[in-house]
């Protein structure tokens, strides 16, 4: 007979699953920024690739802010590096860096989903146990009912 003991298990799969499902929404807000990001280099790419030196470009000064400009040199593209590094490349070598970045970015989504379909599979055999359990206990509470109406029966 399970009794209290169930109604514990069940509450205990109960948290396991709700702190799945935040892991999940945590994973998926990820992913989210990750294509933002993704997208944010396809843009540049292609500015890269479509200027050409004496092109009016808008810069974004930060606060929704832009300043018109003029490239210079394309061969003179600034591009980050990571950890607070910079370095000025010829228009192709921006490129390849660019999409280098973004082929890092591609595997990390693809790491992130991976892990999304592990919890998600998880979940499903948790959720599983758990009507396992109350489809248990409701039998046996069916059983000690019939039981107490025999016994109550027989006096």
């Amino acid at each position: 007979m399970m009794g209290g003991g169930g109604q514990q298990q069940l509450q205990q799969l109960s948290q396991e699953l709700e702190a799945i499902d935040e892991e999940i929404q945590e994973l998926e807000a990820e992913i989210e920024n990750l294509r933002t990001r993704q997208t944010e280099i396809d843009e540049a790419i292609e500015a890269i690739e479509t200027l050409d030196s004496g092109s009016t470009v808008q810069v974004p000064l930060g606060g929704g802010a832009y300043l018109r400009a003029e490239v210079q040199d394309i061969d003179e593209v600034i591009v980050d590096l990571g950890g607070g590094y910079a370095a000025e490349q010829d228009q192709n070598d921006a490129v390849d860096a660019l999409e280098r970045k973004r082929d890092v970015l591609d595997d990390r989504v693809d790491d992130v989903e991976t892990e999304i379909s592990e919890l998600e599979s998880e979940s499903a055999e948790i959720e599983q146990q758990a009507q396992q359990m109350q489809q248990q206990m409701q039998q046996q509470q069916m059983q000690q009912m019939q039981q107490q109406q025999q016994q109550g029966d027989d006096e």
